[in-house]
């Protein structure tokens, strides 16, 4: 390529580290990050954004190099996550509530380099981190001040003053890794360029109205692809100001809301709950709140009316979608809550969504079938998994797994997880890792791991077991083996003993009849 194809292939590049930049340049003086007593302006956020690009390449991380982030939600969260993109090295955010087995399984098979940790998970990370390739620990101090973990250098200490000319980073690069939590026994690493969540971005910004004038609120994990790329992301593209903190709990909520008059928050539909039954409800001053949005799970249609009937100035998204499609595929808009309840909408301005039988043709209005996707949103592979690859994009769509009805509209409704995942909190649950953990427990014949609704968590993880004759099963001993190897959200909060599980004539499993049979079932039922 001439000397003049190279400039123009880096005037015309836009990469998750140009597009701060280009913010910066729009809003230099205007907060962009605000959490707990520091406040960044856009002009700031990006000097720092390149300072710890060049620390972090001082310290020997290059272009395409992991780095994984295990820590709660703050500021240094956002600014690691940018600083990452302009040097062109590849994110990998780890769920801090992992026990060090299941995160060090991450650290191991995306190769991380380096991984940046706060306070809380500091323990837990190096035990996960010992005989992995993660070569150095760095500490991101949090919301609140806490104290340095021994021997493990503060972030603040790579900040480079010095000029630093980051290296060429194209849009079909690899951004980030995200781990699914799968539907298998081990989670599935989402490749995503730089390109995919951008146009994802876009798609966020058009049809959930995300605007330069609002100011939002981010209190679920960063480390969840919904918080971070569906919300932060395009804010901080729009140039919106940003809000953020590690504690999701109504009293944290509604002083931060009333405080910074934030007027944009999302939240999955049990914390949306939890904030209704709060006493401090009605305590608090609300009223500059305008959007709310919910996803990760179904909001049940009459906590749906509740909200709007105490919150009557707020407009209502729903956001359904996929790590693989960076999340978000398709939207319920505020005039369609009510008039589509349970609906999950239509697909987002960059996607293209069809419910489909076996043979990939499209099912009648009604039917149920397989939601697929074709996007430039989309995931370019696992990574290192080429079987499962190839069978997520077999007949040139993306199968999501997840099984709907559409109606005559075209809209979706989202009516069970193929795979049988669970949702639970916001949070994802293979069934089939819980298996492989309880079939671990002497004393058990058969398990079936399902979800079944509950009023606080919209779907509880449940066991239900078969004991093996002659040994003594009980829901203690089973919560108290899933504490020691799985990580909080994805212990059976029930346990129910059987004497045999439903199957059909070849032998196969039936949990439908299982959600169906236990739909009602009591807490730790036996």
């Amino acid at each position: 390529m001439t000397s003049s194809g190279d400039a123009i292939v880096r005037l015309r590049r836009h990469t998750l580290g140009d597009l701060i930049q280009r913010s910066a340049a729009r809003h230099p003086e205007k907060p962009a990050i605000i959490c707990g007593t520091v406040t960044w302006p856009y002009g700031q956020f990006d000097r720092m954004c390149t300072q710890l690009a060049a620390g972090l390449a001082r310290r020997g991380v290059a272009s395409g190099d992991r780095v994984a982030i295990m820590s709660r939600n703050s500021h240094n969260f956002a600014a690691v996550r940018y600083a990452l993109a302009r040097l062109g090295a590849v994110l990998v955010p780890i769920n801090f509530m992992l026990r060090p087995a299941e995160a060090a399984f991450i650290l191991d098979h995306a190769q991380v380099k380096m991984l940046c940790v706060d306070t809380e998970s500091a323990d837990v990370a190096g035990r996960a981190a010992a005989g992995t390739r993660v070569e150095r620990l760095l500490w991101l101090p949090g919301e609140s001040p806490s104290s340095q973990p021994a021997a493990i250098e503060p972030i603040d200490e790579l900040l480079v003053d010095d000029a630093w000319t980051p290296p060429d980073v194209a849009g079909d690069q690899m951004a980030q890794i995200i781990y699914t939590s799968g539907t298998e026994a081990r989670p599935k690493g989402a490749m995503l360029t730089h390109d995919a969540v951008i146009w994802q971005y876009v798609s966020c910004i058009v049809d959930a109205a995300i605007s330069a004038d609002d100011v939002i609120l981010h209190a679920l994990p960063l480390y969840h692809c919904a918080q971070l790329d569906a919300f932060l992301g395009p804010a901080l593209y729009v140039g919106a100001v940003n809000v953020i903190t590690a504690r999701p709990v109504p009293e944290n909520l509604f002083h931060l809301m009333e405080r910074h008059r934030i007027t944009s928050f999302f939240a999955p539909p049990t914390v949306w709950i939890s904030m209704l039954r709060s006493p401090q409800f009605d305590r608090h001053d609300l009223t500059r709140l305008r959007k709310g949005y919910y996803g990760a799970s179904p909001m049940p249609v009459e906590v749906l009316r509740e909200l709007q009937q105490r919150l009557p100035n707020v407009e209502f998204w729903n956001l359904y979608g996929q790590t693989e499609i960076a999340p978000v595929a398709t939207v319920l808009k505020p005039q369609e809550q009510l008039r589509k309840p349970g609906s999950a909408g239509r697909a987002v301005l960059n996607v293209e969504t069809r419910v489909v039988d076996e043979l990939g043709r499209n099912v009648p209005v009604g039917a149920v079938g397989e939601v697929v996707h074709r996007s430039p949103q989309l995931l370019s592979g696992y990574y290192h998994d080429v079987e499962r690859t190839d069978a997520a994009f077999s007949g040139g769509w993306f199968h999501s797994g997840d099984l709907a009805r559409i109606d005559h509209d075209g809209y979706l409704t989202i009516v069970d997880r193929k795979k049988d995942m669970i949702k639970t909190g916001g949070e994802n649950v293979a069934s089939r890792e819980v298996e492989e953990v309880l079939y671990r427990l002497d004393g058990i014949a058969e398990v079936a791991v399902i979800g079944l609704p509950d009023p606080v968590w919209v779907e509880s993880v449940t066991a239900v077991i078969v004991p093996r004759p002659g040994h003594s099963v009980t829901p203690e001993s089973v919560i108290v083996h899933c504490r020691e190897a799985l990580a909080g959200f994805k212990v059976p909060k029930r346990v129910i003993l059987v004497e045999s599980l439903p199957k059909n004539p070849s032998g196969k499993l039936l949990k439908r009849e299982l959600r169906e049979l236990y739909a009602t079932w009591p807490d730790s039922a036996t």
